[in-house]
């Protein structure tokens, strides 16, 4: 603020201010200074609140972003070791002959349980849609077949498996749905 403006509000409250009023006493005066350094007090506070708020607001951003970065981690510790078995089974069927085909076959089936192990301890859901009403929520139609041995409406056949994770939908499972078959004609 330069002299001219100070000069100018010091004009302009001598001219507003009433020619009657006292002077402020001593007392006045320091509560009037008490309650400037309460203000400055309170203003330094709230300046402090504003950057720790601002502090808090970008380290929980921080740790929102590293945690969705690693929320797999603990499911691919868990995949790892099957990962390691199909190799093991990638492995012997290149040596298999035989009797060894049937006991590979097996292998290969358990490996196949671990995994859905894994993922349903994980959370993960098969949606079972064979012979079930056709639900939209669920089911992706990819076409409609005759059927009198499923009614109509019904899921005649699951072409791809449907996942949901914890009750959210993952992939819904394809299918194809049954529907009256046509009459013939006399």
């Amino acid at each position: 603020m330069s002299k001219n403006d100070t000069d100018l509000s010091a004009a302009a409250a001598a001219e507003t201010a009433p020619e009657n009023l006292p002077p402020p006493t001593p007392e006045q005066l320091e509560e009037l200074r008490t309650r400037a350094a309460k203000a400055d007090e309170n203003w330094e506070r709230l300046l402090r609140t504003t950057a720790d708020f601002d502090n808090f607001k970008k380290r929980a951003a921080r740790e929102k972003i590293e945690s969705a970065q690693y929320a797999t981690f603990s499911l691919l510790q868990k995949v790892l070791p099957v990962l390691d078995n199909f190799e093991m089974a990638l492995a012997a069927a290149q040596n298999a002959q035989g009797d060894k085909l049937a006991s590979l076959q097996s292998g290969v089936a358990m490996i196949q349980q671990q995994l859905k192990s894994v993922l349903v301890e994980s959370g993960l859901e098969e949606i079972d849609a064979a012979g079930k009403p056709f639900d939209p929520n669920f089911h992706e139609a990819v076409s409609e077949q005759e059927s009198a041995e499923v009614a109509e409406g019904n899921v005649l056949q699951q072409l791809r498996k449907g996942y949901k994770f914890k009750e959210r939908l993952l992939r819904p499972a394809t299918v194809i749905v049954a529907k009256k078959p046509a009459t013939a004609a006399a």
